[in-house]
């Protein structure tokens, strides 16, 4: 009999998990509440399979998995696995791509349209003491959309589901992305540049959708934030990593950047002492008032989302572990 973990004690019981993946899997669920290194080493040697949400998996921790043969990554990212360490053992890494699509996606569309629209400002500004007067106010964040370029970078699903909102709003909406066949812009009635630095040069509104990746940490620093058109606004609903925080910080402070959305951070639970920008946010410091948005990782998030996960999950971990399918397989050499 296969013995597949779910650490973490996500749902309250495994009856979905025990219906998809049959009679023949045993599914265990809890142990590791705080982490995989809280997992007692005899339940580690008997697991075949594993699941992923929250924990990182590294690769210190896998000589305790002598029988592993697949991890599920409940989620799209799977930066939070040792990917080397595992192919190295011929574990199967799989992630779960097609959950909370529509989630993300209006989650990055609110932020940009709450600071666009001004209403994180007004919301501040409304229940400050005293209030600010009852009328509008003149600011760099407050635009039309159709004066406005929404520039998307990575046009995956969650990508393609944001620029027809962002087009569906009146914005006019450009994308790189260097991995998609020519065509895609002309499906989707959308324009396409050949770089990132002309994207950066054309996005008054930059919402970023590409996976983290080697050649993604750290992508966006304050000399790629300085080509963006002064008085833009930034949304990050993807990984934390590929957007430096300090070049943030200083983008926002000097006007460079009218406003940032952020649904995910370098560092996440933010640990203290927390970045600077965080901790200015959290002391609701002036400059900041209706400029920045923070969200704690939420983006994914509704009922019908998490059961998603667990149902696709479940399935994924049928498909690779007990029918020997290559279902949602992350090549060992994929970047």
């Amino acid at each position: 009999m296969l013995t597949v973990l779910e650490p973490e004690g996500l749902y309250p019981d495994t009856a979905l998990e025990q219906e998809i993946l049959g009679p023949g899997v045993r599914v265990i669920r809890g142990g590791g509440r705080g982490g995989v290194e809280e997992l007692p080493d005899s339940l580690c040697a008997e697991a075949d399979g594993l699941f992923i949400f929250r924990h990182w998996l590294p690769g210190s921790q896998l000589h305790r998995f002598p029988k592993l043969k697949a991890v599920v990554r409940m989620g799209v990212g799977y930066d939070r696995l040792d990917r080397p360490a595992l192919a190295a053992r011929g574990v199967k890494v799989c992630n779960v791509p097609d959950y909370g699509t529509t989630e993300v996606a209006d989650h990055a569309m609110a932020l940009a349209l709450t600071l666009r629209r001004g209403i994180a400002l007004h919301h501040d500004l409304q229940r400050a003491d005293p209030p600010a007067p009852w009328q509008y106010l003149e600011t760099p964040l407050v635009q039309r959309a159709e004066t406005q370029n929404f520039g998307i970078l990575g046009l995956g699903r969650i990508g393609t589901a944001v620029a027809l909102r962002a087009k569906a709003f009146g914005f006019r909406v450009v994308f790189f992305d260097p991995f998609l066949p020519n065509g895609v812009d002309r499906a989707l009635g959308i324009r396409r540049v050949r770089g990132l630095e002309e994207l950066l040069a054309q996005s008054d509104v930059l919402s970023i959708h590409t996976p983290l990746t080697r050649h993604t940490r750290g992508l966006l620093d304050e000399a790629a934030l300085r080509r963006l058109p002064r008085g833009a606004v930034l949304v990050n609903t993807a990984r934390g990593p590929i957007l430096d925080l300090d070049g943030l910080a200083a983008c926002l402070r000097d006007g460079q950047l009218a406003g940032a959305g952020l649904d995910v951070l370098p560092e996440e639970p933010p640990k203290e002492p927390v970045h600077p920008l965080l901790a200015a946010y959290r002391a609701r410091e002036p400059w900041l008032t209706g400029r920045l948005i923070v969200t704690p990782h939420s983006a994914f998030h509704t009922p019908q989302a998490f059961e998603d996960i667990r149902r696709k999950s479940a399935e994924t971990m049928r498909d690779v572990l007990v029918e020997g399918r290559n279902t949602n397989v992350i090549a060992a050499d994929a970047d």
